[in-house]
């Protein structure tokens, strides 16, 4: 069967392969179907074609044995293929006792994922070989799909609700993740990399990022998050988008667009994340998008962590 598979994409677990094999047999039967009826209305069309001198006699000629047989055989091979397909199916509903679980947040456009000990992962997944590992999803604004082809696994996220599936890689490598789901004007953008390693080499990993991860502080995650959401390509000194300079702004009076001044504490900061156009800045425009729904509580308070480690920086 390797041999039959060897065109469709890199299958890298035993789950893929037997989709594959599913989808092989289907297609053969499929094939077959087309091939039969076809010649049938081949051989047909060409012995009662116009002019032919073929027998036309009105009485219907029936043989119930050959009817019956092949409704018969119709109706085993399908049934066949659909036990089959449901079986396959059903193990991805079953996980084995001793997964890894890994939490995975979906959100307008990106995938965020925990593992056990608060190690945080975005753009990347990195999962042992030969262990099997449980996802459990949720979304944050709309419905998103996991989807990784190398393992021929697709799982919605829905907002308010938990969905869960595994899998079991036995291949290493890197395989691309996508958004299966229709989710908005950046959907084609909602990707990241499942990085499948050898048992050693992601106990080394795990080690140095659990090690990264507790030595950290709130300030240093939130900058990093600061980053890599993007809020630091307006939020800069040199930038040419017209959004407020946030160095020393933490603690400071600041005026509003509507005359009213306030003290630019910790709630403020906050609030400008959530609902940026709540209370804008006088000089500026309400152009800045909310992350309302898009952060953990963790997140946003390293991100106000962050913007308060300003308050004595120089830009």
């Amino acid at each position: 069967m390797s041999d039959l598979v060897a065109w469709l994409p890199a299958a890298a677990s035993a789950h893929a392969r037997s989709v594959d094999q599913v989808f092989l047999a289907l297609l053969a039967v499929s094939v077959l179907t087309v091939v039969v009826v076809t010649a049938a209305l081949g051989v047909l069309a060409l012995r009662y074609r116009a002019g032919a001198r073929a027998p036309r006699d009105p009485r219907v000629l029936r043989s119930p044995r050959l009817e019956a047989a092949w409704s018969l055989l119709t109706l085993v091979v399908f049934v066949a293929l659909c036990a089959w397909s449901t079986r396959v199916y059903l193990a991805t509903l079953e996980p084995p006792a001793d997964t890894l679980d890994i939490a995975v947040t979906a959100a307008q456009w990106r995938w965020r994922f925990e593992h056990p000990g608060g190690i945080v992962e975005r753009g990347e997944l990195h999962v042992p070989v030969g262990r099997p590992v449980r996802l459990v999803l949720d979304a944050r604004d709309v419905i998103h799909s996991f989807y990784v082809p190398a393992l021929r696994l697709k799982q919605d996220a829905v907002p308010g609700r938990y969905t869960s599936t595994w899998f079991e890689l036995d291949t290493a490598g890197e395989y691309p993740v996508r958004c299966a789901e229709f989710c908005g004007t950046g959907h084609a953008t909602m990707r990241a990399t499942l990085v499948a390693l050898a048992a050693d080499d992601f106990a080394a990993w795990h080690e140095q990022a659990a090690a990264g991860a507790s030595g950290e502080t709130p300030a240093q995650r939130g900058g990093a998050l600061f980053e890599s959401l993007g809020c630091a390509s307006c939020h800069a000194a040199d930038s040419a988008t017209p959004a407020p300079d946030l160095h020393g702004v933490a603690g400071r009076e600041v005026t509003l667009a509507d005359g009213s001044t306030l003290r630019a504490d910790a709630e403020y900061i906050r609030e400008s994340i959530l609902a940026p156009r709540a209370r804008v800045v006088a000089g500026y425009d309400p152009i800045m998008p909310s992350f309302e729904g898009q952060l953990e509580d963790a997140e946003l308070r390293a991100l106000v962590a962050y913007v308060e480690s300003l308050a004595e920086a120089s830009p």
